[in-house]
């Protein structure tokens, strides 16, 4: 029973105690939840969707450049731009896919 109220002790008590610490503790669960959390689940779809691009998709760089892929290769993608005009960028510098992305399609003014 000592023990239990030596913990609990107010802060102004004379001691220190759990009590002190309870705000703290606050402060890094909501730091947890609401920005490490999600940045890591934000990590994981944006692996996921990088590992799963495939010839034919259009997507956009992190740099703003439309393509459309043209060749796959292992830490980098062929992106062709235009008719006959083609880059080469890293798989990391793909930002999103193009159809979710804008949500317009070519034809549309």
């Amino acid at each position: 029973m000592k023990l239990l109220s030596i913990f609990l002790m107010a802060p102004g008590a004379g001691g220190g105690g759990i009590m002190d610490f309870i705000p703290l503790i606050l402060i890094i669960v909501v730091f947890y939840f609401f920005m490490i959390r999600p940045q890591l689940k934000k990590q994981k779809e944006t692996k996921k969707f990088r590992e799963s691009l495939a010839k034919g998709d259009k997507v956009v760089t992190i740099g703003g450049v439309h393509g459309k892929i043209s060749e796959l290769k292992e830490n980098t993608v062929i992106l062709e731009i235009a008719n006959d005009i083609r880059i080469t960028v890293e798989k990391a510098a793909i930002s999103s896919d193009f159809a979710t992305d804008s949500g317009i399609s070519r034809t549309a003014k």
